[in-house]
Protein backbone atom coordinates (compact mmCIF):
# COMPACT_ATOMS: atom_id res chain seq x y z
CA UNK A 1 0.00 0.00 0.00
CA UNK A 2 1.10 3.42 -1.01
CA UNK A 3 1.54 6.37 1.60
CA UNK A 4 -1.42 6.74 3.90
CA UNK A 5 -3.85 9.40 4.23
CA UNK A 6 -2.98 12.03 6.84
CA UNK A 7 -4.97 14.26 9.08
CA UNK A 8 -8.26 16.16 7.46
CA UNK A 9 -6.26 18.83 9.62
CA UNK A 10 -3.82 19.41 6.97
CA UNK A 11 -6.66 20.53 4.60
CA UNK A 12 -8.48 22.72 7.59
CA UNK A 13 -6.24 25.69 8.52
CA UNK A 14 -7.19 28.76 10.43
CA UNK A 15 -5.39 31.63 8.95
CA UNK A 16 -5.24 35.03 7.12
CA UNK A 17 -5.79 35.28 3.02
CA UNK A 18 -5.63 35.70 0.48
CA UNK A 19 -3.42 32.74 -0.19
CA UNK A 20 -2.55 29.82 1.54
CA UNK A 21 0.69 28.98 -0.88
CA UNK A 22 2.02 32.65 -1.35
CA UNK A 23 0.66 33.99 2.21
CA UNK A 24 0.23 31.00 4.96
CA UNK A 25 3.01 29.17 3.88
CA UNK A 26 5.79 31.62 3.66
CA UNK A 27 4.30 32.84 7.11
CA UNK A 28 4.70 29.64 8.39
CA UNK A 29 8.10 28.94 6.95
CA UNK A 30 9.18 32.79 8.55
CA UNK A 31 8.68 31.91 11.74
CA UNK A 32 9.98 28.33 11.86
CA UNK A 33 13.26 29.56 10.03
CA UNK A 34 13.38 32.49 12.83
CA UNK A 35 12.67 30.07 15.75
CA UNK A 36 15.15 27.70 14.34
CA UNK A 37 18.26 30.58 15.12
CA UNK A 38 20.03 30.67 18.57
CA UNK A 39 19.35 34.14 18.70
CA UNK A 40 17.17 37.13 16.72
CA UNK A 41 19.07 38.37 13.46
CA UNK A 42 19.45 42.00 12.21
CA UNK A 43 17.91 40.96 8.75
CA UNK A 44 16.62 38.32 7.10
CA UNK A 45 16.42 37.70 3.01
CA UNK A 46 13.80 35.90 1.66
CA UNK A 47 14.26 34.68 -2.05
CA UNK A 48 10.99 34.23 -3.82
CA UNK A 49 11.46 31.90 -6.86
CA UNK A 50 8.61 30.81 -9.47
CA UNK A 51 4.93 31.37 -8.75
CA UNK A 52 5.84 32.79 -5.44
CA UNK A 53 7.83 35.46 -7.32
CA UNK A 54 5.52 36.08 -10.27
CA UNK A 55 2.65 36.82 -8.16
CA UNK A 56 3.59 37.38 -4.83
CA UNK A 57 3.31 41.22 -4.91
CA UNK A 58 -0.53 40.08 -5.96
CA UNK A 59 -0.77 37.99 -3.28
CA UNK A 60 0.85 39.81 -0.70
CA UNK A 61 4.24 37.73 -0.03
CA UNK A 62 5.96 40.46 0.52
CA UNK A 63 3.67 42.05 3.50
CA UNK A 64 3.01 38.71 4.74
CA UNK A 65 7.28 38.28 5.67
CA UNK A 66 7.45 41.89 6.75
CA UNK A 67 5.03 41.83 9.11
CA UNK A 68 5.67 38.11 10.61
CA UNK A 69 8.83 39.02 11.21
CA UNK A 70 8.71 42.51 12.55
CA UNK A 71 10.58 44.18 14.21
CA UNK A 72 13.77 42.01 12.11
CA UNK A 73 14.79 43.60 8.85
CA UNK A 74 13.58 41.76 5.94
CA UNK A 75 14.45 42.03 2.45
CA UNK A 76 12.68 40.21 -0.25
CA UNK A 77 14.01 39.35 -3.36
CA UNK A 78 11.54 38.42 -6.44
CA UNK A 79 13.55 35.96 -8.61
CA UNK A 80 11.81 35.44 -12.02
CA UNK A 81 14.77 34.21 -13.73
CA UNK A 82 15.89 30.62 -11.81
CA UNK A 83 13.82 28.23 -13.21
CA UNK A 84 15.15 25.06 -12.36
CA UNK A 85 13.48 24.56 -8.87
CA UNK A 86 11.98 21.89 -6.92
CA UNK A 87 8.70 23.30 -6.57
CA UNK A 88 6.97 26.10 -8.61
CA UNK A 89 6.92 28.03 -4.98
CA UNK A 90 9.77 27.38 -3.74
CA UNK A 91 11.82 30.11 -1.59
CA UNK A 92 15.44 30.44 0.39
CA UNK A 93 15.39 32.48 3.77
CA UNK A 94 18.51 33.53 4.62
CA UNK A 95 20.02 35.26 8.53
CA UNK A 96 22.22 38.08 8.05
CA UNK A 97 24.29 39.13 11.87
CA UNK A 98 25.06 42.84 12.47
CA UNK A 99 28.36 42.70 10.58
CA UNK A 100 26.47 40.86 7.58
CA UNK A 101 27.89 37.22 8.21
CA UNK A 102 24.95 34.52 7.07
CA UNK A 103 24.01 32.84 9.86
CA UNK A 104 21.77 30.55 8.17
CA UNK A 105 19.77 29.49 5.25
CA UNK A 106 16.71 27.22 4.36
CA UNK A 107 14.82 26.37 1.26
CA UNK A 108 11.71 25.37 1.38
CA UNK A 109 8.13 24.68 -0.56
CA UNK A 110 4.89 26.16 -0.04
CA UNK A 111 2.63 23.59 -1.51
CA UNK A 112 -0.55 24.52 -0.46
CA UNK A 113 -3.06 24.83 2.13
CA UNK A 114 -0.39 26.41 3.90
CA UNK A 115 1.88 23.13 4.20
CA UNK A 116 5.46 23.08 3.38
CA UNK A 117 8.01 20.94 2.05
CA UNK A 118 11.79 20.31 2.13
CA UNK A 119 13.75 20.29 -1.12
CA UNK A 120 13.95 16.59 -0.62
CA UNK A 121 9.70 16.45 -0.91
CA UNK A 122 9.87 15.27 3.33
CA UNK A 123 6.94 17.70 4.92
CA UNK A 124 7.64 20.05 7.32
CA UNK A 125 6.60 19.76 10.83
CA UNK A 126 3.42 17.87 9.84
CA UNK A 127 0.65 19.94 12.55
CA UNK A 128 -1.58 16.90 12.90
CA UNK A 129 -0.20 13.23 12.54
CA UNK A 130 -2.92 10.81 11.78
CA UNK A 131 -2.14 8.01 9.47
CA UNK A 132 -5.47 6.74 8.39
CA UNK A 133 -5.35 2.70 7.73
CA UNK A 134 -5.40 3.54 3.51
CA UNK A 135 -3.95 5.36 0.70
CA UNK A 136 -7.16 6.84 -1.06
CA UNK A 137 -10.84 7.25 -1.66
CA UNK A 138 -11.03 3.70 -2.71
CA UNK A 139 -9.60 1.68 0.17
CA UNK A 140 -11.09 4.16 2.23
CA UNK A 141 -14.65 2.86 1.06
CA UNK A 142 -13.32 -0.61 1.05
CA UNK A 143 -12.85 -0.55 4.86
CA UNK A 144 -16.02 1.38 5.74
CA UNK A 145 -17.92 -1.15 3.00
CA UNK A 146 -15.95 -4.03 5.47
CA UNK A 147 -16.47 -2.47 8.69
CA UNK A 148 -20.10 -1.04 8.09
CA UNK A 149 -19.13 2.57 8.45
CA UNK A 150 -20.12 5.99 7.07
CA UNK A 151 -16.89 7.80 5.64
CA UNK A 152 -16.85 10.35 8.42
CA UNK A 153 -16.83 7.59 10.95
CA UNK A 154 -13.76 6.02 9.23
CA UNK A 155 -12.47 10.06 10.26
CA UNK A 156 -13.77 9.79 13.82
CA UNK A 157 -11.92 6.25 14.25
CA UNK A 158 -8.62 7.98 13.13
CA UNK A 159 -8.72 11.71 14.54
CA UNK A 160 -8.10 12.43 18.01
CA UNK A 161 -10.33 15.25 19.27
CA UNK A 162 -12.58 15.12 16.22
CA UNK A 163 -15.53 17.04 17.31
CA UNK A 164 -14.07 19.74 19.05
CA UNK A 165 -11.71 20.38 16.74
CA UNK A 166 -14.07 20.15 13.46
CA UNK A 167 -16.30 22.73 15.55
CA UNK A 168 -14.25 25.36 15.03
CA UNK A 169 -13.34 24.44 12.02
CA UNK A 170 -16.88 25.05 11.59
CA UNK A 171 -17.63 28.17 13.57
CA UNK A 172 -14.75 29.94 11.50
CA UNK A 173 -16.40 29.31 8.52
CA UNK A 174 -19.82 30.37 9.43
CA UNK A 175 -18.17 34.01 11.02
CA UNK A 176 -16.48 34.34 7.82
CA UNK A 177 -20.02 34.07 6.05
CA UNK A 178 -21.17 36.59 8.69
CA UNK A 179 -18.45 38.69 8.35
CA UNK A 180 -18.46 38.74 4.03
CA UNK A 181 -22.27 39.06 3.80
CA UNK A 182 -22.14 41.87 6.30
CA UNK A 183 -18.82 44.18 5.50
CA UNK A 184 -18.98 47.59 4.99
CA UNK A 185 -16.16 48.20 2.65
CA UNK A 186 -17.04 48.78 -0.63
CA UNK A 187 -13.86 47.96 -3.10
CA UNK A 188 -11.44 45.41 -2.60
CA UNK A 189 -7.77 46.10 -1.98
CA UNK A 190 -5.84 46.35 -5.14
CA UNK A 191 -5.09 48.16 -8.31
CA UNK A 192 -8.20 46.22 -9.83
CA UNK A 193 -10.61 48.57 -7.47
CA UNK A 194 -13.12 45.26 -7.39
CA UNK A 195 -16.23 45.94 -5.80
CA UNK A 196 -17.58 43.73 -3.20
CA UNK A 197 -21.05 42.07 -4.15
CA UNK A 198 -21.81 39.45 -1.72
CA UNK A 199 -24.11 41.53 0.88
CA UNK A 200 -25.98 43.06 -2.36
CA UNK A 201 -26.18 39.61 -3.55
CA UNK A 202 -27.55 38.43 -0.35
CA UNK A 203 -30.31 41.02 -0.19
CA UNK A 204 -31.39 40.68 -3.45
CA UNK A 205 -31.88 36.75 -2.91
CA UNK A 206 -33.84 36.78 -0.41
CA UNK A 207 -36.57 38.65 -2.13
CA UNK A 208 -37.12 35.89 -4.83
CA UNK A 209 -38.46 32.58 -4.15
CA UNK A 210 -37.99 29.06 -4.94
CA UNK A 211 -35.06 27.70 -6.97
CA UNK A 212 -33.79 31.37 -7.73
CA UNK A 213 -33.30 32.51 -4.14
CA UNK A 214 -31.36 29.01 -3.17
CA UNK A 215 -29.38 29.93 -6.15
CA UNK A 216 -29.10 33.58 -5.29
CA UNK A 217 -28.08 32.88 -1.51
CA UNK A 218 -25.62 29.96 -2.01
CA UNK A 219 -24.00 32.64 -4.50
CA UNK A 220 -23.91 35.63 -2.09
CA UNK A 221 -22.25 33.20 0.65
CA UNK A 222 -19.58 32.10 -1.53
CA UNK A 223 -18.88 35.12 -2.89
CA UNK A 224 -19.10 36.37 1.17
CA UNK A 225 -15.83 34.12 1.94
CA UNK A 226 -14.25 34.81 -1.31
CA UNK A 227 -14.27 38.41 -0.95
CA UNK A 228 -13.34 38.65 2.70
CA UNK A 229 -9.71 36.29 1.64
CA UNK A 230 -9.70 38.47 -1.32
CA UNK A 231 -9.35 41.62 1.56
CA UNK A 232 -6.82 39.33 3.77
CA UNK A 233 -9.39 38.13 6.20
CA UNK A 234 -9.07 35.10 8.12
CA UNK A 235 -10.52 32.33 6.33
CA UNK A 236 -10.64 28.57 6.62
CA UNK A 237 -8.33 26.72 3.93
CA UNK A 238 -10.80 24.00 2.36
CA UNK A 239 -8.28 22.89 0.71
CA UNK A 240 -6.82 26.38 -0.04
CA UNK A 241 -7.60 29.97 0.74
CA UNK A 242 -8.03 31.05 -3.13
CA UNK A 243 -11.02 28.60 -2.93
CA UNK A 244 -12.15 28.97 0.87
CA UNK A 245 -16.10 29.86 0.00
CA UNK A 246 -16.96 26.86 -1.81
CA UNK A 247 -17.42 24.10 1.01
CA UNK A 248 -18.13 26.97 3.72
CA UNK A 249 -21.12 28.16 1.10
CA UNK A 250 -22.46 24.98 0.46
CA UNK A 251 -22.83 24.08 4.23
CA UNK A 252 -23.75 27.13 5.44
CA UNK A 253 -26.98 26.84 2.83
CA UNK A 254 -27.68 23.33 4.47
CA UNK A 255 -27.22 25.01 7.70
CA UNK A 256 -29.52 27.96 7.57
CA UNK A 257 -31.69 27.32 4.32
CA UNK A 258 -32.27 23.60 4.32
CA UNK A 259 -32.27 23.57 8.87
CA UNK A 260 -29.82 20.99 8.71
CA UNK A 261 -28.49 20.09 12.59
CA UNK A 262 -24.87 20.47 13.77
CA UNK A 263 -23.58 17.69 14.22
CA UNK A 264 -25.31 16.25 11.05
CA UNK A 265 -22.87 19.65 9.35
CA UNK A 266 -19.69 18.40 11.10
CA UNK A 267 -20.37 14.75 9.84
CA UNK A 268 -20.54 16.42 6.37
CA UNK A 269 -17.15 18.65 6.94
CA UNK A 270 -15.46 15.02 8.29
CA UNK A 271 -16.13 13.55 4.75
CA UNK A 272 -15.38 16.45 3.02
CA UNK A 273 -12.03 16.53 5.12
CA UNK A 274 -11.20 13.07 3.94
CA UNK A 275 -11.94 13.94 0.42
CA UNK A 276 -9.69 16.65 0.00
CA UNK A 277 -6.80 14.59 2.08
CA UNK A 278 -6.82 11.99 -0.58
CA UNK A 279 -6.02 14.43 -2.94
CA UNK A 280 -3.12 15.58 -0.89
CA UNK A 281 -1.59 12.56 -0.62
CA UNK A 282 -1.82 11.54 -4.08
CA UNK A 283 -1.83 14.52 -6.16
CA UNK A 284 -2.05 18.27 -5.30
CA UNK A 285 -4.32 21.45 -4.35
CA UNK A 286 -1.66 24.11 -5.11
CA UNK A 287 -2.42 25.95 -8.01
CA UNK A 288 1.19 26.42 -8.61
CA UNK A 289 1.52 23.24 -9.41
CA UNK A 290 -1.42 21.67 -10.86
CA UNK A 291 -3.39 25.08 -11.97
CA UNK A 292 -7.30 26.58 -10.61
CA UNK A 293 -8.48 22.38 -10.91
CA UNK A 294 -6.23 21.60 -8.46
CA UNK A 295 -8.01 24.49 -6.21
CA UNK A 296 -11.69 25.16 -6.81
CA UNK A 297 -11.60 21.95 -8.62
CA UNK A 298 -10.52 20.13 -5.62
CA UNK A 299 -12.90 22.19 -2.99
CA UNK A 300 -15.70 21.72 -5.44
CA UNK A 301 -15.59 17.56 -5.44
CA UNK A 302 -15.12 18.05 -1.36
CA UNK A 303 -18.46 20.56 -1.15
CA UNK A 304 -20.28 17.88 -3.70
CA UNK A 305 -19.48 14.88 -0.92
CA UNK A 306 -20.45 16.65 1.96
CA UNK A 307 -23.80 17.90 0.15
CA UNK A 308 -24.52 14.25 -0.75
CA UNK A 309 -24.25 12.92 2.40
CA UNK A 310 -26.24 16.17 3.64
CA UNK A 311 -28.74 14.76 1.32
CA UNK A 312 -28.57 11.24 2.14
CA UNK A 313 -26.67 9.71 -0.05
CA UNK A 314 -24.77 6.51 -0.22
CA UNK A 315 -21.25 5.47 -0.01
CA UNK A 316 -21.44 5.13 -3.98
CA UNK A 317 -23.41 8.62 -4.56
CA UNK A 318 -20.98 10.61 -2.32
CA UNK A 319 -18.11 9.29 -3.97
CA UNK A 320 -20.17 9.41 -7.34
CA UNK A 321 -20.72 13.24 -6.44
CA UNK A 322 -17.26 14.30 -5.54
CA UNK A 323 -15.95 12.16 -9.04
CA UNK A 324 -18.24 13.84 -10.76
CA UNK A 325 -17.25 17.61 -9.17
CA UNK A 326 -13.88 17.21 -10.00
CA UNK A 327 -14.71 15.78 -13.47
CA UNK A 328 -16.06 19.06 -14.45
CA UNK A 329 -13.35 21.10 -13.26
CA UNK A 330 -10.31 19.29 -15.44
CA UNK A 331 -7.89 21.55 -17.24
CA UNK A 332 -9.16 24.50 -14.64
CA UNK A 333 -6.15 26.98 -15.29
CA UNK A 334 -4.87 29.66 -12.58
CA UNK A 335 -4.78 32.69 -14.22
CA UNK A 336 -5.29 35.53 -11.75
CA UNK A 337 -5.47 39.10 -13.04
CA UNK A 338 -2.46 41.11 -11.76
CA UNK A 339 -2.02 38.11 -9.26
CA UNK A 340 -4.75 39.32 -7.27
CA UNK A 341 -7.14 36.42 -5.90
CA UNK A 342 -9.54 38.48 -6.61
CA UNK A 343 -10.66 37.52 -10.82
CA UNK A 344 -11.42 35.28 -11.96
CA UNK A 345 -11.38 34.08 -8.19
CA UNK A 346 -13.59 34.78 -6.99
CA UNK A 347 -16.51 34.08 -9.11
CA UNK A 348 -14.90 30.67 -9.40
CA UNK A 349 -16.06 29.89 -5.79
CA UNK A 350 -19.86 30.86 -6.41
CA UNK A 351 -19.51 28.50 -9.25
CA UNK A 352 -18.07 26.17 -7.80
CA UNK A 353 -20.37 26.01 -4.71
CA UNK A 354 -23.39 25.87 -7.36
CA UNK A 355 -22.00 22.59 -9.08
CA UNK A 356 -20.74 20.90 -5.75
CA UNK A 357 -24.94 21.05 -5.30
CA UNK A 358 -26.03 20.02 -8.59
CA UNK A 359 -23.63 17.09 -8.62
CA UNK A 360 -24.66 16.13 -5.40
CA UNK A 361 -28.70 16.25 -6.40
CA UNK A 362 -28.05 14.33 -9.79
CA UNK A 363 -26.51 11.38 -7.94
CA UNK A 364 -29.57 11.08 -5.96
CA UNK A 365 -31.08 10.19 -9.51
CA UNK A 366 -28.29 7.09 -9.71
CA UNK A 367 -27.53 4.22 -8.00
CA UNK A 368 -24.18 5.53 -7.95
CA UNK A 369 -22.46 3.37 -9.90
CA UNK A 370 -19.93 5.11 -12.79
CA UNK A 371 -16.87 3.99 -15.05
CA UNK A 372 -14.65 6.88 -13.72
CA UNK A 373 -13.77 6.31 -9.80
CA UNK A 374 -12.39 9.27 -7.82
CA UNK A 375 -9.24 7.91 -7.37
CA UNK A 376 -8.70 7.64 -11.38
CA UNK A 377 -9.99 11.24 -11.87
CA UNK A 378 -7.52 12.83 -9.43
CA UNK A 379 -4.68 10.79 -11.22
CA UNK A 380 -5.92 12.59 -14.39
CA UNK A 381 -6.19 16.11 -12.93
CA UNK A 382 -2.70 15.56 -11.34
CA UNK A 383 -1.22 14.79 -14.72
CA UNK A 384 -3.73 17.39 -16.22
CA UNK A 385 -1.98 19.68 -14.58
CA UNK A 386 1.71 18.89 -14.65
CA UNK A 387 0.84 19.14 -18.63
CA UNK A 388 -0.41 22.26 -18.43
CA UNK A 389 2.32 25.47 -19.78
CA UNK A 390 3.77 27.13 -16.82
CA UNK A 391 1.56 30.53 -17.74
CA UNK A 392 -1.69 28.46 -16.24
CA UNK A 393 -0.16 27.80 -13.11
CA UNK A 394 -0.88 30.54 -10.92
CA UNK A 395 2.23 32.66 -12.85
CA UNK A 396 -0.46 35.83 -13.69
CA UNK A 397 1.71 35.29 -17.38
CA UNK A 398 -1.62 33.08 -19.45
CA UNK A 399 -5.48 33.55 -19.95
CA UNK A 400 -7.33 36.26 -18.60
CA UNK A 401 -4.15 37.64 -16.95
CA UNK A 402 -2.25 38.13 -20.37
CA UNK A 403 -5.21 39.49 -21.94
CA UNK A 404 -5.57 42.00 -18.95
CA UNK A 405 -2.10 42.88 -19.29
CA UNK A 406 -2.30 43.57 -23.21
CA UNK A 407 -5.44 45.72 -22.45
CA UNK A 408 -3.48 48.21 -20.36
CA UNK A 409 -0.96 48.28 -23.06
CA UNK A 410 -2.94 49.32 -25.79
CA UNK A 411 -4.72 51.99 -23.69
CA UNK A 412 -1.24 53.26 -22.73
CA UNK A 413 -0.22 53.25 -27.04
CA UNK A 414 -3.71 54.72 -27.35
CA UNK A 415 -3.30 58.80 -28.44
CA UNK A 416 -4.97 61.05 -25.94
CA UNK A 417 -8.21 62.79 -27.07
CA UNK A 418 -7.74 66.39 -28.30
Amino acid sequence: MSERLQSIFEVYAIGAGPSSTHSMGPQRAARLFVQALPAAPVLVRATLFGSLAATGRGHWTDRTLVRTLDPVQVEVVFDRETTDLPHPNTMKFEAFDAAGKRLKDWTVCSVGGGNLREVDGRPVAPAHPAPYPVANLSEAMDYCRAKDLALWQLVERTEHDLWPRLAAIWDAMRETVKRGLNSKQIILPGTLELARRAGTTGHRARNLRGTPRDIGLVASFALAVAEENAAGMQVVTAPSCGAAGVLPAVLYFFKTVRRMPTRQILEALATAGLFGSSIRANATVSGAEAGCQAEIGSACSMAAAAAAQLNGASLNQIEYAAEMAMEHNLGLTCDPIEGYVQIPCIERNMNAALRAIECAAFTLLTDGRHLISFDDVIEVMNRTGRDLQAAYRETATGGLARLWRRDIENRLQRPSPP
